[in-house]
């Protein structure tokens, strides 16, 4: 198991996941990312979400992989 951290950013603000999760391998990690971006987004708010970012990063603080939540919700059309 590695622990991974969820971090999410667009060019104006930063959130950082302090908690993190354990998780089995990459397709895991990106199966919760997926997730997460689907909750953030299914709240009720004004933010307009397609420009944030997704980033997991492992415990060193390396960066592993990218979720721009613009895949999961859609572009505007």
């Amino acid at each position: 198991m590695t622990h991974v951290y969820f971090h999410c950013s667009t060019t104006k603000k930063v959130f950082l996941d302090q908690q993190g999760a354990l998780v089995n391998d990459l397709a895991e990690a990106r199966d919760h990312a997926t997730r997460l971006v689907r909750s953030y987004t299914n709240e009720r708010s004004l933010e307009d979400w397609r420009d944030w970012v997704l980033h997991v990063s492992d415990d060193q603080g390396d960066e592993l992989f990218v979720v721009p939540f613009a895949l999961v919700v859609g572009k505007l059309h």
